[in-house]
């Protein structure tokens, strides 16, 4: 794939900083870039340019650092220990708002965002009273379950929303100490192929075009000071992205590479997700951006231009 402009036009004054902020690997003698995620499907894109990284980055090599918690994968990304980062998109604006540098590049993916409930709960009502955990505060989950209430008639403080590990979800709504979850796949998918909870609610039913979940974010000073790098992983990023999207038996296969998760649950999740469409639209984000304000997590989100690089996909538009 061919684009007219590149990051290396954008940030050519950085070149020089080039060989102090990102030396080559050891092992290969190329050009690393560290990129931070969390063991989950929304993440897929990164794994594919990792798969095919000889294809989608010649010369260079991706190394992908696995993070346990949101808050350990932030604490990395905002203090430079981590290139970039596949994110919540509600913490990357809020790093932003708090002054990191760091641009929104690509989605991670569109859709795959399940509302699990207990075998007990019918309906957006049956929650009142009960306990739902989200992954983050900072999260379209918790968005979701904002919207989801107040669409049922529901106030917020009708449920004790908690925040938990993903991994933990499915075992809690077993044990009944949960009645419900939002989360990233494939857990959503795990609960139900494990019969602990059924689908209550898929995200498309609540957010028009899509509640923006997940984002690939790149710090802006990797960027300036290895603009020819950035501008090779994002495209290779946007390929890999079509590639994950085949939803054949090869890509299945990638996927069991980085999540150690049962296959049903797995061949459900993906069902869910869509990785062919990764453009940030300024409409989405606007959506976005008046949730937030409106549920009290951020008095001055990013504006669109600040925060989102449009490039490539201006340059597609125009080709």
């Amino acid at each position: 794939m061919k684009h007219s402009h590149s990051l290396s036009m954008l940030f050519i004054s950085g070149t020089m900083m080039l060989a102090a902020c990102n030396p080559p690997s050891a092992a290969h003698d190329r050009e690393v870039i560290r990129i931070g995620h969390l063991p989950i499907t929304h993440a897929a894109p990164l794994y594919f340019t990792k798969e095919y990284e000889d294809e989608l980055l010649p010369g260079y090599e991706l190394e992908l650092v696995r993070f346990s918690s949101w808050v350990e994968l932030m604490d990395a990304l905002n203090t430079g220990r981590i290139d970039g980062a596949s994110v919540l998109f509600e913490l990357g604006m809020k790093a932003k708002e708090r002054g990191i540098d760091i641009s929104a590049v690509a989605l991670g993916h569109r859709e795959g965002n399940a509302i699990v409930a207990g075998h007990d709960i019918d309906s957006a009502s049956d929650l009142e009273g009960e306990t739902v955990a989200v992954p983050h505060t900072l999260s379209a989950h918790n968005l979701l379950l904002d919207e989801m209430l107040r669409r049922a008639g529901l106030d917020y403080d009708s449920v004790n929303m908690v925040e938990m590990p993903p991994p933990e979800m499915p075992a809690a709504l077993a044990e009944d100490r949960i009645s419900s979850y939002i989360v990233a796949e494939p857990f959503g998918a795990l609960g139900v192929t494990l019969d602990t909870g059924h689908v209550l609610h898929q995200s498309n039913e609540f957010c028009p075009n899509n509640c923006l979940c997940c984002a690939l974010v790149l710090r802006d000073d990797f960027m300036e000071a290895s603009p020819e790098l950035a501008d090779q992983f994002i495209q290779g990023y946007l390929e890999a992205g079509q590639i994950a999207d085949a939803g054949d038996a090869e890509a299945l296969e990638v996927h069991k590479n980085y999540l150690t998760v049962d296959e049903d649950a797995l061949d459900l999740s993906l069902g869910w997700i869509e990785y062919g469409d990764l453009e940030i639209r300024e409409d989405e984000y606007s959506f976005l951006q008046e949730r937030l304000v409106d549920m009290g997590l951020s008095d001055d989100p990013p504006d669109y231009d600040d925060f989102i690089l449009t490039d490539y996909f201006d340059e597609e538009e125009e080709s």
